[in-house]
């Protein structure tokens, strides 16, 4: 569903509630959902290509990293 940032962040909260505890596998296109994850795994080509935290992901200097950088570049244009 297409949902405006703040009730987007909202339903995310109560979601992250409900699933305290559980194992679930999110499909997310929106960086800031994968920022939240345990592990992030990235696809490219219906192969897995990258796996690990935000942290390590970016770090590693991989798509994932490119994708964070470029998207806080333009949140930082947006923003400003």
């Amino acid at each position: 569903a297409l949902l405006d940032p703040t009730t987007a962040r909202a339903t995310e909260r109560a979601l992250s509630a409900v699933l305290e505890g559980r194992t679930v596998l999110a499909i997310a296109h929106r960086l800031h959902t994968a920022h939240d994850a345990d592990r992030v795994a990235v696809m490219a080509d219906g192969h897995l290509t990258e796996v690990g935290t935000h942290d390590e992901l970016v770090a590693h200097g991989g798509a994932y990293a490119s994708l964070w950088s470029s998207w806080q570049g333009d949140s930082a244009v947006n923003l400003g």
